[in-house]
């Protein structure tokens, strides 16, 4: 998975690339740990996201729960198959998708 991130006015955009899976959560939790402070708006951009797995769903869940305290988050651009475990899950209930 390839994890690319623009700051810009307090504005973090993560562009996610392959496949968020157990393998690769890791990496993108440590990522967002070292790259949320100061930060009031999170927008995943998840047009190249090929797939998510619970373990991803984890790390989106726990990145809420942290911009709940600081500003918002969203999730943008994410295909029909993520959309569907969204759905499944609950998640859509739970996170801002557009």
């Amino acid at each position: 998975m390839n994890i690319i991130k623009n700051l810009e006015n307090e504005i973090l955009t993560v562009a996610l690339e392959g496949r968020l899976d157990t393998l690769t959560a890791p990496l993108l939790d440590a990522e967002l740990q070292n790259s949320l402070q100061g930060v009031k708006s999170l927008v995943f951009d998840f047009a190249k996201l090929e797939y998510i797995s619970s373990a991803g769903l984890r790390v989106l869940l726990t990145s809420q729960k942290t911009m709940n305290k600081q500003g918002s988050m969203v999730i943008k651009n994410a295909g029909p198959e993520i959309k569907e475990v969204f759905n499944i899950t609950g998640f859509c209930d739970i996170l801002t998708i557009e």
